[in-house]
């Protein structure tokens, strides 16, 4: 009897972890990109109505222990020196035992999927904090670029002002020595 009552609170503590961990993965899952969101939200969903399922089996076996428990004592104060249980109420016994062991057995099933989901959650952290060093990486070359184009803009910008300066300067110059040589010619022609 006492192992039973160990039993029960055994799985009643998993099944508190369980809804722990359930809430932690919503809480992470609701703060990812909304493609993997939703494939997580969805298989969280089934992990609580699993999860429930499970809390109200174990709550039916609790008060159908208890149930028995009280139905046992009775009948052991009452009847001290009938010490067999009939034959039904082993096997009923048998019974709870087994689904007791089936409900154990699906709470650390669902405890491993869970802990694989929350090790997947990770993963997916860990990608997206990569992709987003990687992000700020590139961000950090195109301000590299984008000043490098900058400067030679400005360089482009002077050698254009220093091309039309000299082309000013050369046409001053020709013009200037055609009038020398106008000016040279006729006074030599004067003569």
């Amino acid at each position: 009897m006492e192992q039973k009552r160990q039993k029960f609170s055994e799985i009643k503590a998993g099944l508190d972890d369980a809804e722990s961990l359930i809430r932690k993965m919503d809480l992470e899952a609701r703060s990812l990109q909304p493609n993997v969101k939703a494939v997580l939200l969805a298989k969280l969903r089934e992990y609580k109505s699993d999860l429930n399922n499970l809390k109200s089996e174990h709550k039916r076996l609790a008060s159908a222990n208890s149930n028995q428990a009280a139905r046992d004592d009775l009948l052991e104060s009452g009847m001290a020196d009938a010490m067999s249980v009939s034959a039904n109420q082993r096997g009923r016994l048998m019974m709870s035992t087994e689904r007791l062991n089936e409900s154990s057995d699906r709470i650390k099933e669902s405890r491993r999927t869970m802990l694989e989901t929350e090790e997947l959650g990770v993963l997916i952290l860990l990608d997206l904090h990569q992709q987003r060093q990687s992000l700020l990486h590139a961000n950090d070359t195109l301000h590299g670029v984008d000043d490098n184009i900058s400067k030679s803009k400005k360089i482009l910008t002077n050698m254009s002002r220093r091309m039309s300066r000299n082309k000013w300067i050369i046409s001053s110059i020709i013009v200037v020595l055609v009038v020398a040589i106008a000016l040279i010619l006729y006074f030599k022609l004067s003569k």
